[in-house]
């Protein structure tokens, strides 16, 4: 028999992960839900009081001192729901305070572990929204949501209590709304929910078009092409204002719906009820209670609406981010054996191959090669012809389809990742700078890096001078990805970064192409000096750079096709030597 989930229930499910932080606040939560009920008891109190009050009066049995008693019982009352208010609130607003810090940090921890494949097919733009926008909806469901959850079911329950108390037939006939506003509330719950996810992903839409939009803003200038870019933000701006119009309709309907159900419970009230008062079934000052607790019965009602709400929103945020947390990261951690330490940097590619997801076409097929301890090796080819894929397999960024690699003999799956990438200074093609200080990204949040190496680091890649040419020097605040730097001064940077760590194994994958070569020939020389007896991987474009190094690899459709020293293969009929001619005909032209 298939297993049915009510919408609650199936609701209620998509909020497990959040099972450990209630769990850890489990004692906050208590304190505050008991104020919350303490809060809700006494808000019953008061008709009791009342009705006390309008039966004296009416028996003409209110002295002033019975008047004064009554007086002073409800400003203790209020004073007593005041204090508990506001323990409440800081209890259970509190707490949702904390699932939002440590949803977030969660959150952003295991995207920090995810594989580049996930940030390859995922725009920049949803993840924040993720971030910001739907742990916010969660945060509102923990705290407001979880209050008017529990407001209404014991205000409702006690009132319905007392109301029975009252009058039982009354009672039920104040109640034949009640089916209706169910049903109602189940019927669009439903569109809420969808409604809520449409939103949710079209704010991601609008925010990742917005971002691209202001982070290319010197080419979209450039190009002249301001009206452009404004029309496709406009457009991603009306989807979502349109999307939450539907929302809002939807919204929009429920709540009149529901105050309509409810006016008539009191009218059904009205009418009955007076009639048992002026027959003399019930009292005035039951009759006076009883709409009281009606009026107490009334928050319910419109509680379920905005709890429905609430939940709604906040269950297709936690759907979004669990999209994430449940995605398992491709590159992971096995069992470490023996001594994974690297102190000479051979590497080893044995019967390597590589292939993109969704791709049929190996980027990398068959791939042998030895990389010697203290060598400074360059890869060569025509652009796709696989360089890349294989400096990213060295430190793991991806991992083989086939085959295996190794580093000082060990498999690079058998070194914990921290330690492997910690031992290998990367230097991409793009430079990738943060808007903080000169030094921070340098340092990049190590504490034990001297001034000495900074310097020294900073003078190898040809930008000391430069620096200390600024006002403020390494202090310097850097603009979003460095802008207020040239291309060329942001690769001297980034090498700048690597070298400061001084690792066994060094990668530049291009990073030299916004240089000019005459300053590119001295830091070449100056990290070729300094790395002696430590492996260095260059991949380049430009043979000037490639001449420099003790061994030629030369890849070609994802094969290694040639491999040895730049003056022999010149000297062969190679593919190498065809690539040499080439770039000289082209620099010739030019």
């Amino acid at each position: 028999m298939e297993k049915i989930d009510f919408p609650l229930v199936k609701t209620a499910k998509v909020f497990l992960p959040l099972k450990n932080y209630v769990a850890d606040s489990r004692y906050r939560l208590a304190a505050g839900l008991f104020c919350l009920l303490a809060v809700n008891l006494l808000q019953l109190l008061i008709p009791v009081v009342l009705k006390r009050v309008v039966d004296d009066l009416s028996y003409r049995n209110a002295m002033p001192s019975v008047l004064l008693k009554y007086s002073m019982a409800i400003l203790i009352i209020s004073l007593l729901i005041a204090i508990f208010r506001y323990v409440w609130r800081v209890c259970i607003l509190g707490f949702s305070r904390k699932v939002e810090e440590l949803l977030r940090n969660r959150l952003f921890s295991h995207l920090q572990k995810l594989s580049m494949s996930f940030f390859n097919r995922t725009k920049t733009g949803d993840i924040m929204a993720r971030s910001i926008n739907d742990i916010n909806a969660i945060r509102m469901a923990a705290g407001m949501g979880l209050v008017s959850l529990v407001d209404g079911l014991t205000i409702g329950i006690a009132a319905i209590g007392f109301m029975v108390y009252i009058s039982p037939e009354l009672t039920a006939l104040s109640l034949i709304p009640a089916p209706f506003i169910i049903v109602v509330a189940r019927v669009y719950t439903k569109r809420m929910s969808k409604g809520y996810d449409t939103v949710q992903k079209t704010f991601s839409d609008l925010t990742e078009c917005v971002r691209e939009a202001f982070a290319g803003i010197r080419v979209v200038k450039s190009f002249v092409r301001e009206d452009w870019t404004f029309e496709k933000v406009k457009k991603e701006g009306a989807n979502y204002a349109n999307e939450n119009i539907k929302l809002a309709r939807t919204l929009a309907f429920f709540f009149p719906v529901m105050t309509i159900f409810t006016n008539i419970g009191l009218a059904i009230v009205l009418f009955f009820g007076g009639r048992l008062a002026i027959l003399g079934d019930i009292s005035t000052g039951d009759f006076v209670a009883f709409i009281g607790y009606l009026n107490l019965l009334t928050w319910p009602m419109m509680a379920m609406g905005w709890v429905t709400n609430l939940f709604q929103r906040g269950a297709a945020s936690m759907r979004r981010i669990n999209l994430i947390l449940d995605e398992v990261p491709e590159i992971t951690e096995k069992s470490f054996q023996g001594d994974q330490r690297i102190a000479k940097g051979t590497i080893t590619f044995s019967n390597v191959s590589f292939i993109y997801p969704e791709k049929t076409t190996p980027a990398l097929h068959h791939i042998n090669l030895v990389i010697n301890s203290g060598e400074t090796v360059s890869i060569a080819g025509m652009v796709g012809s696989g360089k890349s894929t294989l400096l990213h397999l060295i430190p793991r960024l991806i991992d083989p389809s086939k085959g295996s690699i190794s580093i000082d003999g060990n498999d690079t799956c058998s070194i914990p990742l921290s330690r492997l990438r910690e031992n290998i200074g990367f230097i991409t093609q793009e430079p990738v700078l943060f808007s903080d200080t000169i030094k921070n990204n340098i340092v990049f949040g190590r504490v034990d890096i001297s001034e000495e190496k900074i310097n020294a680091a900073l003078r190898c890649a040809r930008i000391f001078d430069d620096i200390m040419g600024l006002e403020s020097g390494m202090d310097t605040i850097l603009g979003e990805k460095g802008v207020t730097l040239s291309g060329g001064q942001k690769q001297r940077l980034t090498i700048a970064r690597a070298m400061v760590l001084d690792p066994p194994i060094l990668i530049i994958d291009d990073a030299l192409s916004m240089i000019d070569t005459r300053t590119e020939e001295e830091i070449l020389n100056e990290i070729i000096n300094m790395r002696r007896g430590k492996t260095t991987v260059i991949v380049s474009h430009r043979l000037s750079t490639i001449s420099r190094s003790d061994v030629v690899v030369v890849m070609k459709d994802g094969a290694v096709i040639e491999t040895g020293h730049y003056k022999r293969l010149l000297a062969d009929d190679s593919e190498f030597s065809r690539l040499y001619k080439k770039q000289i005909m082209s620099q010739d032209i030019e």
